[in-house]
Parts: C-alpha cells; structure tokens; sequence
C-alpha cells in the first residue's frame, strides 16, 4: 500500500476540469522547456523531484516553464519585484469566466479573436492575455497604472509572434479611476476580469504572508518574503479590496451597456455582502458567484450584468455567433 506521506506536494486540488495543470507538474519534461528551472529542481524528503515554493526565483522559473510548455510562448520574464502569479489559477479564471459566457451563448463556447476580454491591471506578467488569447483566441485591453508593468508585459507581446495584433494595452492615467479613462463611451467589450490588490497597506500585505508561510512551514516565520512577488497597486491600495470591488461596481453601472459581463476575484468571502449590496443598489440586473479552489486557498469569482435577457440574446447574435 503506498504511503500516503509520499504524495507530492505538487497536486493542486479542484482546479476547473478544463485547466492544464490540474495534475502534478511535469518537472522533468518542464526543465527541457526552460533550462532557467534545472538548478531549482531537487528531491524532496520523500524522493519525489520539486522545487522550493518559497523561494521567487524558483517560482519565476516555473512559470517561465509552464507558459512555454502550455501556451506556445517564445519569450516569458518580468522584473524583479513584480508579481509572479501562480498560472494554475489564473488559468481557472479564464476557464470559469468562460463558462459564463457560453451559459450566455446557448451552451456554446465564446472563442475567436473578435472577443474582446478588458483585463484591469494585466501587470507585467500578461499572464491572462496570454492564457486567454492561447485557449479561446480572444483579443485583449489591458490596462494598468504603472508604466513599468506595461512596458514589461508590451515586450511579451513583442517577442511572441503568437500574441501580435491580440494585445492592446492602456495606461490607466488616475489611479482612482477603474473603468473612466480606459472605456470610451461607445466602445464594447465582451467581459471584463480583474485580479484586484486584496490588501489595505504594504503591512498588512507583509503579515498575511507571515502567517501563510508560517502554516505552510508548521513553524513562526519572521521574515516576510513575499514568494510570488508584487507591490502596491498589485497587492495593496487603500481601502484594499473591500473599496476597490466596491468601486469598480460603481463605475460599471457609468458603462452599462458597454460589457456583456463585468467581473472580479474576491479573496475576502466577508466582503460578500457589500458587494451583493451594491451590485443591487447600482441597478445590476443578474450576478453569479463562482467558487475556485487554488490549492489550499479558496476564492470565487463575481460576475454581473446590465443586459436584460433580450439584450443578452441580440449581443450573442452579434459578437459571439461563429459564423
């Protein structure tokens, strides 16, 4: 019988059925992809090949590999200091926004350049573009309030022949600002995601990885490192996520027939309740929630919209009909 203390850590549990990596990595297949990946992968105390989940460079590598081996990229890297997201659960995202759209399309899935997926702060990494772009063909804006990040995530899209012409990226040019000065008035977007920054200050940001490194290590942590990166406007910003969901339903309700679907993740389940509020004062006509499992951490995401049924309908006709 096997001992049950051998399996790897690498499993990732109730991933979308659809997601690539919702078995264990292929870590020997992965480093002939990315030779970056060779120098952190080494048994574990139970003789299974890993790498050190704790340590950035090794999870920079791993993503490096898994979206060269997955989605055909040529060239992946971002800046030291910028988020390095898992990919197992951005790639969940697009999967489970997927389904929305097709459960809005008669069961059909919705593919095809000529859907057009608003990303809100793509980041340098430009991992939902390339994620989206590689599994259903849509097209994207991607926005964001840092130069850098776009800057950085302009040269993925450069250096990728497979992401040209599907990328259009826009500096966002008032950081309290969501949706206005990014969507012009009559502009349409089929839907919109955002992995918005979950935590109020760089301390509590800091202390939240204390106690998640700390579980995972079944032992007290001191020092924060924060193993997938990030920094303000990508892991805090004032009010954290609480004001900046609120906000973002706030301005969909200025852009109400601009999107099929306007979306979110939430990582804060109390934050639930204020968000249903004010999705029904702004005057959302339908939302769902979406559970998601990524690992050892659960989040879900919320989706609504402004379109009656027969608005729904003709918007399918239109955009989403394959020809």
């Amino acid at each position: 019988m096997a001992d049950p203390k051998k399996k790897e850590h690498l499993e990732k549990p109730n991933l979308h059925p659809r997601n690539k990596h919702a078995g264990r990595y292929d870590l020997r297949a992965l480093r002939l992809v990315n030779p970056d990946l060779k120098e952190f992968v080494a048994k574990n105390k139970y003789g299974n090949l890993s790498i050190d989940f704790f340590n950035p460079k090794a999870v920079k590598a791993l993503n490096k590999s898994l979206l060269i081996s997955h989605y055909g990229l040529d060239y992946w890297d971002i800046p030291d200091g910028f988020l390095c997201p898992p990919i197992p659960g951005r790639a969940d995202y697009i999967h489970h926004i997927a389904d929305i759209l097709a459960a809005s399309n008669d069961g059909a899935f919705v593919k095809g350049e000529q859907i057009t997926c608003l990303d809100i702060g793509v980041g340098a990494n430009c991992v939902y573009p390339i994620i989206g772009n590689s599994v259903y063909g849509w097209s994207f804006i991607a926005t964001d309030i840092d130069p850098k990040g776009i800057e950085a995530a302009q040269k993925i899209v450069t250096s990728n022949p497979s992401l040209h012409g599907k990328v259009e990226f826009r500096l966002q040019p008032k950081p309290e600002h969501i949706f206005s000065g990014i969507l012009n008035t009559n502009e349409k977007v089929d839907l919109t995601i955002c992995n918005p920054p979950f935590h109020a200050t760089q301390a509590e940001a800091e202390a939240g990885t204390l106690r998640k490194l700390s579980n995972l290590k079944k032992k007290r942590v001191k020092k924060a490192e924060l193993n997938f990166s990030g920094q303000g406007g990508e892991l805090w910003t004032d009010g954290g996520e609480k004001l900046f969901v609120l906000n973002m339903i706030n301005e969909s309700a200025q852009f109400p027939k601009n999107s099929a679907w306007y979306s979110t993740l939430v990582s804060k389940q109390s934050n639930l309740r204020s968000f249903y509020d004010r999705l029904e004062k702004v005057g959302v006509l339908k939302h769902k929630t979406t559970p998601m499992g990524q690992g050892n951490k659960l989040s879900r995401i919320i989706a609504w919209t402004f379109l009656t049924d027969i608005e729904m309908t003709d918007w399918a006709n239109d955009r989403w009909k394959n020809e």
